[in-house]
């Protein structure tokens, strides 16, 4: 960890919004198979379960699309700590429930904290950290989720053997502590080094930058650069502002925009939310129909979730964002369609006087279903899970960021509720033919992101310029990247040119220009740490 320890310590906290995400995601799954919370609320049939799920991601949606100007103008620190709140009221409107009028309210208004911390959280964490381990640490809010869902699935276990209401309403409420949790923790955290830049104040950016990357050391290099790359990439970038979400579909953002919402779609396409959603009942299903068997399934589930997870917080700036998608899609897409295939050759369905289908696999089939569910999680966690929130929150210039990752954000949580409101539906008409369709989509999708999406790995977010100024192509742009990699670009350090060759560097706009210096220069005299700087330096007279 070493130097960075700062920096990995507010983005884990920074996470705690991720583990809201993944409980309040996570906490239903397993009350919709509780007999105590069917029986209070009528057994609700599928589009009632519909209903009841979808509409925490329907305020997730308001949430996000709203979070883009809260984050813009009221920072992103405090955006998170007002979505905590909004987040615990909607969960005490929920926990206390006497109707299901009032349930579906609180989902709706905890939703819409999720959704915010869902799009300020990871721009937060990008924002704060350098290029170098800006993979893990917003891979830091997938892992944050698939904690909470954890959490959530063993808090349902655990109190499904409580015989009264609170069997339910116990999981419910304790979402409200790590909420508050959140909101106190986030008070001692710093802003965002470029939001700080964006409205003017330059020396807490400092501050906040010495304390993320020197440990205080105001006067080190790394920081002294990082600045004045932020303070530079600000000045452009209010040449062109975006004042307007219109603007954010005209070139050159358009491209950036589009890659952005399918990304996020495609991450709900994988099905990951039916998976979380409704696994008891695909348990049920695949022949765990003892008492709690589903529960405890569900359980380990969320074990293995989070554990898959960690291989991608830890290597995924080695791996690359392109790669590990394209392999997470052809994981995927396969367990669908082992699935698929062996519950098509032997399911035989039946219904329950309650209307629960049974599709009667062979044991065989049923234990090659359930474990093609779990390599599917181990596909999506080590893959979508984090990248597609890894990969809207490094590509958009600083001053439109919030607004663009709110669009993008929005897409998510907009596929998240269809695919809520439907699924239950799908699920008992079609059965295996909701995992060939999300098959079928998985492997359409490796060539989606081969065509289409560049890598932007190890990559400053002020560089992305450079990635999306070539073709839309992203497999043939790469050789053009590549050459402009080796060529064209590097660093240097100030001090040797002043100790190696008799020439003074100004700066001027957006370029490094060389002037000839006085013959009478003293190459022995000694240059002043007041007077390094470190600076980029294209042939393209570009400073990024």
């Amino acid at each position: 960890m070493g130097k960075h320890a700062q920096t990995y310590l507010v983005g884990a906290v920074s996470a705690l919004g991720g583990f809201l995400f993944g409980y309040d995601t996570g906490v239903m799954s397993s009350i919709l198979e509780m007999e105590h919370w069917k029986s209070y609320f009528n057994y609700p049939q599928s589009v009632g379960v519909g209903v009841i799920v979808s509409l925490l991601t329907a305020g997730c949606f308001v949430g996000s699309l709203g979070a883009g100007w809260l984050a813009d103008n009221f920072s992103r620190k405090r955006t998170i700590m007002l979505a905590s709140i909004v987040f615990s009221v909607g969960v005490a409107i929920q926990c206390g429930s006497v109707n299901r009028a009032m349930l579906i309210v609180g989902r709706f208004i905890a939703g819409l904290g999720v959704g915010c911390l869902s799009m300020t959280v990871p721009i937060f964490q990008s924002e704060i950290s350098p290029a170098q381990i800006r993979g893990r640490l917003v891979s830091l809010q997938q892992w944050a989720i698939t904690w909470g869902l954890l959490v959530a699935f063993w808090v349902d276990y655990g109190c499904s053997f409580i015989k009264s209401n609170a069997s339910w309403r116990v999981p419910i409420g304790v979402q409200i502590v790590p909420a508050l949790v959140l909101f106190i923790a986030m008070i001692f955290m710093p802003y965002s080094p470029r939001w700080l830049v964006d409205h003017d104040k330059v020396e807490e950016a400092h501050k906040v930058l010495a304390r993320l990357r020197a440990n205080g050391d105001f006067d080190s290099l790394e920081v002294i650069e990082e600045l004045e790359e932020i303070k530079e990439a600000v000045r452009v970038e209010r040449e062109t502002a975006v004042r307007s979400y219109m603007e954010l579909f005209r070139f050159p953002i358009r491209r950036r925009i589009v890659l952005g919402v399918v990304i996020q779609a495609l991450q709900q396409l994988t099905g990951i939310n039916v998976i979380l959603y409704f696994s008891p009942t695909i348990f049920k299903q695949s022949g765990l129909s003892k008492d709690g068997a589903s529960l405890l399934a569900q359980g380990i589930n969320g074990v293995v979730n989070m554990l898959a997870t960690i291989p991608a917080i830890l290597w995924i700036d080695r791996w690359g964002r392109r790669k590990t998608v394209i392999f997470g899609s052809l994981g995927c897409g396969l367990t669908y369609f082992v699935k698929a295939m062996a519950t098509a050759a032997t399911q035989r369905k039946t219904y329950d006087e309650d209307g629960t289908l049974n599709l009667n696999l062979s044991k065989a089939s049923s234990y090659l279903s359930i474990v093609m569910m779990y390599l599917f999680v181990i596909s999506f966690a080590t893959s979508w899970g984090p990248i597609a929130w890894l990969y809207p929150s490094e590509i958009f210039p600083m001053h439109i960021r919030s607004k663009a990752n709110s669009i993008t954000t929005a897409s998510n949580w907009l596929f998240n509720f269809i695919i809520g409101l439907v699924s239950p539906i799908l699920i008992k008409k079609i059965t295996w033919g909701l995992d060939l369709i999300f098959a079928i989509i998985m492997f359409v999708t490796i060539f989606v992101i081969y065509l289409f999406f560049p890598e932007t790995q190890n990559r400053n977010l002020e560089d992305m310029e450079i990635i999306f100024t070539g073709s839309i192509w992203a497999h043939k742009d790469r050789k053009r990247i590549e050459e402009f990699d080796n060529t064209n670009r590097y660093s240097f350090d100030i001090r040797d040119v002043f100790e190696n060759a008799p020439y003074q560097y100004a700066y001027k706009a957006d370029a490094l220009q060389q002037e000839p210096a006085d013959d009478n220069i003293d190459e022995d005299s000694e240059v002043s740490d007041d007077n390094i700087e470190m600076f980029r330096y294209s042939s393209h007279q570009h400073i990024v």
